[in-house]
């Protein structure tokens, strides 16, 4: 398998990011493309954990403050939503078109990492700060301001994004450390125990110290 082999199969836009990298060596920048794919699948247990245990988290701040389950319904009667009411109607349309039934919990689970993060954008504040933050009671109370969540959530979005489709993550090993340290922190706003339990099958911080020691 060689340069021209990669570029056919994964696209040159795809791969020339690797081999201008390593523009004698085509062997590296093959092995780097390889760490890129292992280092995103280390990151599944931690995104997977952090963006249900985060939706389930405000579902339940939404379900006190609206006093209903299908609180998304909500939004259509209350100004300044109608921006997520899009993300909503593709959620059930989504649900309708596997000719499942819409309920509450199947509403939830569709819904997108997108409109969880873009909840704590600074033009819900007034609207939406009050009751979400109390899906971090572990968080610092000198630091719950609705900056200090949105800000890595967004980071986590992106970075998500990233994983998800196949894009180059490894050029700044240092930064997926903090990435990743920011996602347990995270965690622990939500409930104290999910670091210590995503501990046994995180296998993060072994798959990064070995692509350091491929890529040196």
């Amino acid at each position: 398998m060689n340069k021209q082999y990669f570029e056919k199969v994964f696209s040159d836009e795809r791969m020339h990011k690797y081999f201008d990298k390593y523009p004698s060596d085509e062997s590296k920048a093959i092995l780097h493309y390889q760490c890129n794919i292992q280092i995103s699948e280390a990151f599944y247990p931690c995104l997977s954990v952090l963006e249900v245990a985060l939706r389930n988290a405000i579902n339940r701040e939404f379900k006190t403050k609206f006093g209903v389950d299908d609180w998304y319904n909500r939004f259509h009667t209350t100004p300044g939503f109608s921006y997520l009411l899009k993300d909503i109607n593709v959620a059930q349309t989504n649900i309708t078109k596997r000719r499942e039934l819409v309920n509450p919990s199947k509403v939830v689970a569709e819904l997108t990492f997108g409109f969880w993060t873009r909840l704590f954008n600074s033009e819900f504040e007034l609207n939406l700060w009050k009751d979400l933050r109390r899906a971090f009671p572990f968080m610092p109370k000198k630091e719950r301001q609705r900056k200090n969540v949105s800000a890595p959530l967004n980071t986590f979005r992106n970075f998500r994004n990233r994983v998800f489709h196949n894009e180059p993550i490894c050029w700044n090993l240092t930064k997926l450390k903090q990435i990743h340290d920011e996602m347990i922190q995270v965690m622990s706003w939500i409930n104290t125990d999910l670091p210590a339990w995503i501990e046994p099958f995180d296998r993060f911080e072994l798959v990064l110290e070995d692509v350091k020691e491929k890529l040196k």
